[in-house]
């Protein structure tokens, strides 16, 4: 947002809702931590345990839930969900930035390639044979976008993005840099000592409010397409592979790995690093924790941690040798409870 610009109090709630107890006329024109925010700014608390920096504050405003209503006497705006909340002001004080519509004169649009009036086409860009880009959809530097392909209103890919050939996007994707939708599957058979390769002919199907990191990659199914349904979020560095089905509002931090044909469930998350292997099934609303390795389907919604928890390498050592020992000790004490039923019985 522009410096010089600045919304009021009472504007932001009779855009985004919520209760007011202030004054309407005070302007803010950002949004900081309750621990760097000065006169000027508007704050949030999300986690109670950043409960104390509200009385140190110095932002203008504040945004609580109805509990802590009472916790200040600074100027606050009362609802539901603070995080939320601050997520849409933010949409609202740094709209994103518009484009100027047309195709640059260095853009190669292939013959077939239909591009609508309002969409905006940047430098280097080339648009395959086909290919359609509805209203408002916005390229930046170097996209490459195959033959067939079709990317829905309003969408936004950054430059460098590249789609093969057949893939589809829905509207108001959102795609960052160096991601690369519909490359092959891993797809291979031995035969006769060598690997041949297996052509991948599926696609790529992504639904609508899709948001994709940069350099994660989506490869293409085997034979169905891979499909991303409405509203899923996908991290910077994530490998989906080919035949996944990631369900509506499923959500995936940084370095997730899922191998081909797995099926996740409706607003799932997924932490950093996590690796889901392939063919399995994960139902809906499942919160796997970071780090986690996942070889086996999940049924049942709920919370799934597979990494033991950081220790000394002193310690992790000692932890290591016993769960290397553990089928001994096992063995060692059902012997022992033998001799002991034996013993009990004799008395």
């Amino acid at each position: 947002m522009d410096p010089s610009k600045q919304i009021r109090l009472g504007e932001i709630v009779l855009r985004l809702g919520g209760e007011l107890i202030g004054d309407p006329d005070i302007a803010v024109r950002r949004i900081a931590t309750l621990q760097s925010a000065v006169a000027g700014d508007i704050s949030f608390l999300s986690r109670r345990r950043y409960r104390p920096l509200l009385d140190s504050t110095r932002a203008s405003a504040v945004i609580l839930q109805a509990s802590e209503r009472d916790a200040t006497a600074l100027p606050r705006i009362i609802c539901d969900d603070p995080y939320a909340y601050y997520a849409r002001l933010s949409a609202l004080i740094h709209p994103a930035q518009t484009a100027a519509p047309g195709v640059h004169a260095t853009a190669v649009v292939e013959p077939g390639g239909r591009i609508a009036p309002s969409a905006s086409v940047g430098p280097h860009c080339a648009i395959g044979r086909g290919a359609r880009l509805a209203q408002g959809v916005v390229l930046g530097p170097g996209c490459m976008i195959g033959d067939d392909c079709e990317i829905g209103d309003d969408s936004r890919l950054h430059a460098g993005v590249t789609l093969y050939a057949g893939c589809r996007v829905g509207r108001r994707a959102l795609i960052h840099s160096g991601a690369v939708i519909g490359a092959d599957g891993f797809g291979l058979a031995m035969h006769e000592g060598r690997w041949i390769k297996i052509p991948q002919i599926g696609g790529v199907v992504i639904g609508d409010d899709v948001e994709i990191g940069a350099n994660t990659t989506i490869d293409r199914g085997a034979l169905d397409d891979t499909v991303i349904e409405d509203g899923v979020k996908l991290d910077n560095q994530i490998q989906v592979g080919h035949n996944v089905r990631i369900g509506a509002h499923t959500a995936m931090a940084g370095c997730v790995g899922i191998a081909g044909s797995a099926r996740i469930g409706r607003y799932c998350t997924v932490g950093g690093g996590a690796v889901i292997l392939g063919h399995l099934e994960i139902a809906d609303h499942v919160n796997i924790s970071a780090a986690s390795l996942v070889t086996k389907s999940i049924s049942a919604a709920g919370t799934y941690t597979g990494a033991y928890p950081l220790q000394p390498n002193r310690d992790w050592g000692r932890t290591a040798a016993l769960l290397r020992n553990l089928q001994t000790l096992a063995g060692r004490v059902k012997e022992l409870e033998k001799a002991i039923a034996r013993l009990s019985g004799g008395e």
